[in-house]
């Protein structure tokens, strides 16, 4: 799994840009990803790649970065066979930080250039093509981060950590303790602490953790996971059964050696969060019916 994050500065500008700057994490995080497996002196093969935007810190800071779900190799060029990694490793670290720098600053400059940014209060300032051009530079010099973790164990890891992302806000329930007059008190971590004591508490006055909380109000619309190469929607399913073929790999709802193809279950849609049971749907047509009337009232004779 890869994490991609965006520095402090340009997080600031993404408030005001979402859907501009949050669709550019994407697409250059996934661009870079496919660049760097592409070179022989790498991998040398076409990868998949499956992101998650997550924009929220602990602390419900403005933090916007990706996680990448990355499979250990892919295709050769010719997509004749599969090309694996190494043990313990897949992409270096350090070219991939600075390629995604480098392409996300080219893009960023780009999208400036055809007026699609827009800056507010303090930011305002950086409307102005050499203002703006200053702001950028430092950029160029500092580390951007790419974090790489170990493999997940099996598909259910996988679907266990998608799970906590596809319909999750920037702070849970379990992770609030009080609301009173002082403000709203809610556990965080403190990641720059090692141990037991990154596990704080914080307390915001209402109206500051409103505005922390509504800075992850995505844009409507917007996707939060998108699929890349191999893994990405029009291919998909070509390209999973062609790494099955050179795998030896049988799909789990396919009996060896059968001659049909067993359709797999559907998961139902909407299930009772009291017993677990699945919710049966059931669609009608209500034919609209005279409209009610009230009793007649008695009217005095004269």
């Amino acid at each position: 799994m890869r994490r991609i994050t965006l520095p402090a500065a340009i997080s600031a500008i993404a408030y005001c840009n979402k859907a501009v700057i949050y669709g550019l994490l994407f697409d250059i995080a996934a661009e870079t990803l496919r660049t760097i497996a592409a070179d022989p002196k790498h991998l040398g093969a076409q990868i998949g790649a499956t992101l998650v935007l997550h924009t929220w810190g602990s602390a419900l800071t403005h933090h916007p970065h990706v996680h990448g779900i990355v499979p250990g190799g892919g295709l050769s060029p010719d997509r004749s066979r599969w090309v694996a990694c190494k043990p313990g490793f897949f992409l270096p670290v350090r070219v991939l930080s600075r390629l995604f720098r480098r392409r996300f600053l080219e893009e960023l400059e780009a999208i400036y250039r055809r007026g699609q940014l827009r800056f507010f209060g303090e930011y305002a300032g950086l409307n102005d093509v050499t203002a703006f051009t200053e702001w950028l530079a430092p950029m160029r010099a500092c580390q951007w981060v790419v974090y790489a973790k170990r493999p997940f164990a099996g598909p259910k890891a996988v679907l266990a950590y998608l799970s906590r992302y596809t319909h999750r806000v920037a702070i849970s329930n379990q992770r609030l303790i009080a609301r009173d007059e002082h403000g709203v008190t809610f556990h965080w971590k403190d990641y720059r602490v090692d141990g037991r004591t990154r596990n704080k508490t914080m307390t915001l006055e209402a109206d500051e953790f409103v505005r922390r909380f509504l800075l992850h109000v995505l844009p409507g619309g917007l996707h939060r996971i998108r699929h890349y190469g191999l893994l990405a929607n029009p291919s998909r399913r070509e390209s999973l059964a062609k790494i099955r073929e050179l795998l030896s790999v049988v799909p789990a709802h396919i009996e060896p050696g059968a001659n049909v193809v067993a359709t797999a279950a559907v998961p139902p849609t909407f299930v009772c969060r009291h017993c677990g049971s699945p919710m049966i749907i059931i669609i009608d047509i209500l034919q609209r019916s005279r409209p009610i009337r009230a009793p007649p009232v008695e009217r005095a004779h004269a």
